[in-house]
């Protein structure tokens, strides 16, 4: 097959993605078209970045790229959908995005994650402790997702009882986008139901108020106005579903590599001063998320190919992280690699990850509790992945020690 043939038959859509992360076409289209117009059956297609030095480019870049115009998933929204997706903080560019970042930064500076590390180390130690007798479990639901889903839920204000059903409402969320396995799922009841919680919370603190992020919603002004109820419920769902889902599947996919490379593992537990570097390389390793559309604002190029305004332009994170003009041996995995300018936060600009220091120190604890305290984990099966072109997500894997 000659190299025309070969770009002609790359494909990034979701059925790719269940098979696995296509490294080889990022590795492709790196070297020979960095800038791939990539077409998509029933929409507009998009124009796909796959080099660390555009992926940055264009992430700080919002004035000609914007997350607003067209919102940051890849297929063309209607004008209800788009509007919908404006009112949350992913969707939007300064400065309104400014403005509504304000209202929660306070939560996830690097001095308040320091506060909560000591309660992130404990609770990583308590869900081990809770299967380390059983001789094995479903890695992803008993081990992956505690540490995040209990630790939103703590700073938001949700009570015990309710965080089991906020991990499976994530899922309903982001899986039934594109996977079968959600097709019996419907969305939009999933969201009533997290819209009704919210509305609930929200009322119960605006009457008796508490040191939490929701509080801190509710009182929180924009502009001299308070956040109404539909822009409490996406800010409250935004938080739920991504305060969970990135960091637990990070978790799953270091989880992976450390089986698959136990020389390394061995590494961390020989030497525990690893550590810094090796969430870093897991971070690089395991992006996530896919990518996030940005929409041309106006006529423009990237690398020389002209870029007309209105084009979708998608931001491959996974293919930055492996640019092997950034890295050495892109390919190969170090925990001791330095440095490390990944991309898994979402390259820097005005969308970089709010919680990124929460993540780095919950992919810490519970990654170090599992090489540590189950050095002989192994896989019991295949994991299952998610059918999505959006998030990196493995949805089941059980494993045994």
């Amino acid at each position: 097959m000659n190299l025309t043939e070969q770009l002609a038959g790359v494909d990034l859509l979701a059925g790719t993605w269940a098979r696995g992360v296509p490294h080889d076409q990022f590795d492709l289209l790196r070297e020979h078209e960095p800038v791939h117009w990539h077409p998509e059956p029933g929409d507009t297609g998009f124009w796909a970045l796959t080099r660390h030095e555009d992926v940055r480019r264009v992430s700080h870049d919002w004035e000609t790229f914007s997350s607003e115009l067209g919102a940051t998933f890849i297929p063309t929204q209607d004008e209800e959908s788009l509007a919908q997706l404006n009112l949350s903080i992913l969707n939007m560019d300064p400065p309104r995005h400014n403005r509504m970042r304000r209202l929660v930064s306070r939560a996830f500076t690097p001095r308040v994650i320091a506060r909560l590390v000591e309660e992130i180390e404990r609770r990583a130690e308590a869900v081990v402790d809770s299967v380390i007798d059983r001789g094995g479990c479903e890695f992803v639901e008993d081990i992956a997702a505690q540490v995040p889903v209990q630790m939103i839920c703590e700073m938001i204000g949700l009570e015990g009882e309710l965080w089991p059903r906020m991990f499976e409402i994530s899922n309903d969320l982001i899986g039934s986008r594109d996977d079968p396995a959600y097709s019996d799922v419907d969305p939009k009841a999933s969201s009533a139901e997290i819209y009704a919680l919210c509305d609930a919370v929200a009322e119960n603190r605006r009457r008796v108020p508490r040191d939490d992020l929701m509080t801190a919603l509710v009182e929180a002004e924009v502009d001299g106005e308070r956040l109404d109820n539909l822009e409490l419920n996406l800010f409250f769902l935004t938080l739920v579903v991504a305060g969970n889902e990135t960091t637990r599947n990070l978790i799953n996919h270091s989880l992976v590599v450390l089986l698959e490379h136990p020389e390394q593992a061995q590494r961390l537990r020989e030497d525990p001063s690893l550590w810094d570097t090796a969430v870093e390389e897991m971070l690089r390793w395991g992006s996530s998320i896919h990518n996030f559309r940005r929409t041309a604002t106006r006529d423009t190029e990237i690398r020389g190919v002209p870029i007309a305004a209105g084009d979708k332009v998608v931001l491959y994170y996974a293919a930055a992280n492996r640019d092997p003009e950034v890295f050495e041996a892109p390919h190969t995995f170090d925990v001791g690699r330095t440095p490390n300018d990944h991309v898994a936060f979402g390259g820097g600009g005005v969308h970089y990850c709010l919680g990124a220091n929460l993540a780095r120190a919950e992919i810490r604890a519970t990654m170090r509790q599992v090489v540590e305290r189950l050095p002989g984990m192994q896989l019991a099966g295949e994991p299952e992945r998610l059918r999505s072109d959006f998030v990196n997500g493995i949805k089941t894997m059980p494993v045994t020690w």
